[in-house]
């Protein structure tokens, strides 16, 4: 009895690493996403296989229900430590999957490139809390850690504001479809940056006026919500990066890489990395592949509708 679950990738447009700290974020969940399939098994293990979006494999062991279910610590972060610590946090929540079972065979599918940063961890999660019926939200917090804002994500197929009430996630679905969207580009960077790093550096950076500062992010997050216009919506956005750039006393992305762009670049997620909005009345594909950089995908090829 085979079991197919699916989940959404994610894009950050405002409030990265403020969200960890109660700031409004807007979010676009993808189109591009990954399954988790599960098939029966025996001899008490998982036999896991992980595919990327080519069609190649990224990891491929076996799970023993043994080291699932009990506690295990290390300071090793292979895939295989980490994925045996996201399912011992799953037994811990419902143990009947390791319990009441003879083994299983499980595949991941994504439908994006592992190095985008699109949300391997965070689909990965949702997947495997629809499969035994728990609490994403719980899971990542007690495996991965982060804001959350991913695993909404996964579960809907709309826009997003996410913010955390005393730890609680609150996910509002919003609309946004306006006139503009023709002039939004996503461009990778060429390299995928880690959520855990980035948060750490944030962690060392933030200042004593973090209250004001995620205020003011909110009513940027307001502006780019409300926009009606792509200059507006331009303007918003540039405020943000200045804001950012100042909180994480970093260059923003178009100082440091596209000094020379006609139009608006935000930084999307961990700063330095991923993927970032390019706004451009003019097509840039030209430009970003004559500064190296290929993969540009328009709006409405990644953005679910």
């Amino acid at each position: 009895m085979k079991k197919t679950f699916y989940s959404n990738g994610k894009l950050l447009i405002t409030g990265e690493y403020l969200v960890l700290d109660g700031a409004k974020a807007f979010a676009l969940p993808t189109k591009m996403g990954q399954n988790l399939i599960i098939e029966k098994g025996n001899n008490k293990e998982i036999i896991w296989k992980s595919y990327d979006a080519d069609g190649s494999i990224w990891f491929e062991d076996t799970l023993l229900f043994s080291d699932i279910s009990k506690e295990v610590q290390t300071k090793n972060e292979s895939v295989k430590a980490t994925l045996t610590t996201i399912l011992h946090e799953a037994f811990k929540l419902n143990p009947n999957f390791i319990l009441n079972s003879e083994g299983y065979t499980i595949t991941t599918e994504l439908s994006f490139p592992k190095s985008w940063g699109l949300g391997t961890s965070s689909t990965l999660i949702n997947n495997i809390a629809q499969w035994l019926d728990i609490d994403a939200f719980t899971l990542l917090k007690n495996s991965f850690g982060g804001s959350g804002y991913d695993i909404a994500c996964a579960q809907n197929d709309t826009p997003i504001v996410y913010h955390l009430e005393k730890g609680t996630p609150i996910v509002e679905k919003v609309s946004f479809n306006p006139d503009f969207t023709n002039d939004l580009y996503f461009v990778y960077l060429n390299k995928k940056q880690s959520s855990k790093s980035a948060i750490a550096a944030y962690d060392m950076n933030k200042k004593n006026n973090l209250p004001r500062t995620i205020a003011l992010n909110d009513v940027i997050t307001s502006e780019v919500l409300n926009a009606t216009t792509i200059q507006s919506f331009a303007a918003a956005l540039q405020k943000h990066e200045v804001q950012m750039s100042i909180v994480l006393e970093t260059q923003t992305i178009k100082e440091s890489l596209f000094p020379d762009f006609n139009g608006v670049i935000k930084s999307l997620g961990a700063w330095g990395g991923d993927f970032v909005m390019a706004i451009a009345i003019e097509n840039p594909t030209d430009y970003f592949i004559s500064k190296g950089y290929e993969t540009i995908i328009s709006y409405d090829e990644m953005i679910l509708p």
